[in-house]
């Protein structure tokens, strides 16, 4: 446990931070202008992540909405079950978060799909100098071996962008669990800080792979428009819809509502 507990405050200490913790949005953006230059004068060397075969492209990126639900499941419920002294209507108000979150997902990837079939075409070769006017849409074009060309708003962008701010909000209570008056069990406390290490571990892939995919793959204004895409949907929630009584709520709402009292209780007992 006390290896535990200094990995978490390892984590905490670097999410402190006020740049990275306030401005994390604006970062990707950078990231994402910087990167495209670079990969316009072509300044970094071919590597193992300019691959797309790349192990954490293939078993992350490509899975990324995956992992980022099945780290935060269980994390929001027992952290905010704790917080809320055991309310399980706050825990399940909580979870409709990520219900929302997916359907952000699903939402804006099949439009960016629908964008690329819009504004693309068939063709015969990757010199893309014969049409084949017998396919109106990118699958059925691959599936046939041949070369769809259209607006390809990047995937990637928006969805590490995405995953990363919700992450970096859903977990921003972990330092508010040693502060309550009743603290979970030791093991209980240890679950959360595996699976809060873990989605930190997380944010790091993230980022990371946010990067190359800016420095090697699609172009400037298809990454602009999916991190925007994706610092958008962040910015409606948690910024706006979430402030609002009829929403999932913050992670820390229920917190500061019995906080007060709290540490008053610790106070007297000290």
């Amino acid at each position: 446990m006390a290896d535990l507990d200094k990995c978490v405050s390892l984590c905490e200490k670097l999410r402190s931070n006020k740049v990275l913790h306030k401005h994390m949005q604006w970062i990707f953006l950078v990231i994402t202008v910087t990167g495209s230059l670079l990969k316009e004068m072509q300044l970094l060397p071919d590597w193992y992540f300019n691959n797309k075969r790349n192990v954490l492209n293939v078993y992350f990126v490509k899975l990324a909405w995956g992992w980022t639900l099945w780290l935060l499941l269980p994390f929001i419920s027992i952290s905010n079950f704790y917080i809320s002294k055991k309310d399980p209507v706050f825990v399940l108000q909580r979870l409709s978060s990520l219900l929302v979150g997916t359907v952000v997902w699903y939402t804006c990837t099949h439009f960016f799909v629908f964008i690329e079939d819009l504004t693309g075409a068939c063709y015969e070769s990757e010199s893309m100098d014969v049409i084949k006017m017998d396919y109106s849409s990118k699958l059925a074009c691959k599936k046939s071996g041949l070369f769809w060309r259209g607006y390809d708003i990047s995937g990637h962008s928006f969805l590490l962008a995405y995953s990363t701010l919700i992450i970096l909000e859903e977990t921003a209570l972990m330092s508010d669990l040693k502060n309550i008056s009743q603290r979970p069990p030791e093991s209980v406390r240890a679950i959360v800080s595996v699976f809060y290490i873990a989605l930190n571990v997380l944010v790091v892939i993230w980022i990371w792979m946010f990067f190359c995919t800016s420095v090697y793959f699609h172009d400037f204004t298809h990454k602009f428009c999916g991190t925007s895409f994706g610092i958008l949907a962040w910015y409606v929630t948690y910024r706006i819809w979430y402030q609002k009584p009829f929403s999932p709520g913050l992670p820390t709402r229920q917190e500061r509502k019995v906080m007060p009292n709290q540490r008053r209780y610790s106070q007297n007992s000290d």
